[in-house]
């Protein structure tokens, strides 16, 4: 069901997102054991705002979403940099989907995510997140199975906590999330919630220059290095 958007409050754009949700992260402001990590790429511009209101380091996490064959849009699972994958149970056995079709889509995410840690990165090695409080954020959450791989992947790097922030999100999903994460922060759970791009009336595509151009502000603003 489409819901009904009269009378409803969207966001202009994920600018104007990013602010609002680092209003609702005000207890990590000016803390130097916190880093912002972003999802590419509708992230990059939430996380942006965040990481320079909470005066935090900004970095990127590679996440890629694992479509089903001949239904692109509906996630089965999603890998992460790291080696992580995470898997939808039920999407994968309602439409019957056997290892070789999982590997062959997972084996083209992966050509395209290992593209895009070159892309992005430019030189910079990924922030240390070893005892450090991680705060990923996206531009929303539906189904959830992108984040849930970044927070699984993350935890790898033994940070000390981490906080899932996002400005808009299905409830279900942002409660389900706390199951896996220290802390979900979803400034608005409409409902009924169909998809982010609703809730926002600027959604248009976020492209990899914007993406390397708003972490260049970031690296620059920390004093980063390459």
């Amino acid at each position: 069901m489409i819901p009904n958007l009269e009378g409803r409050q969207q966001y202009a754009d994920r600018r104007a997102a990013g602010l609002e949700l680092a209003a609702r992260l005000s207890a990590y402001r000016s803390r130097d054991d916190v880093v912002v990590l972003a999802l590419p790429r509708g992230g990059v511009p939430v996380a942006h705002e965040v990481a320079r209101e909470l005066e935090a380091p900004l970095d990127v996490f590679l996440v890629r979403k694992l479509g089903v064959p001949g239904h692109a849009e509906l996630a089965m699972g999603a890998i992460a940099s790291g080696g992580v994958r995470v898997l939808n149970d039920d999407v994968v056995g309602w439409y019957g989907l056997d290892a070789n079709a999982i590997e062959a889509v997972a084996a083209r995410e992966q050509v395209e995510l290992e593209r895009r840690e070159r892309e992005y990165r430019e030189g910079y090695l990924p922030i240390d997140l070893r005892n450090r409080t991680v705060v990923l954020v996206d531009d929303g959450l539906a189904t959830g199975s992108t984040m849930k791989a970044a927070v699984q992947a993350v935890r790898e790097h033994a940070p000390a906590g981490i906080v899932v922030a996002v400005p808009v999100g299905a409830r279900e999903t942002c409660h389900a999330l706390g199951r896996v994460a220290d802390e979900v922060i979803c400034a608005r759970m409409p409902e009924p919630f169909s998809a982010v791009g609703l809730w926002y009336r600027d959604f248009s595509q976020t492209t990899d220059e914007e993406v390397r151009e708003l972490l260049q502000r970031g690296r620059a603003a920390a004093g980063r290095a390459p």
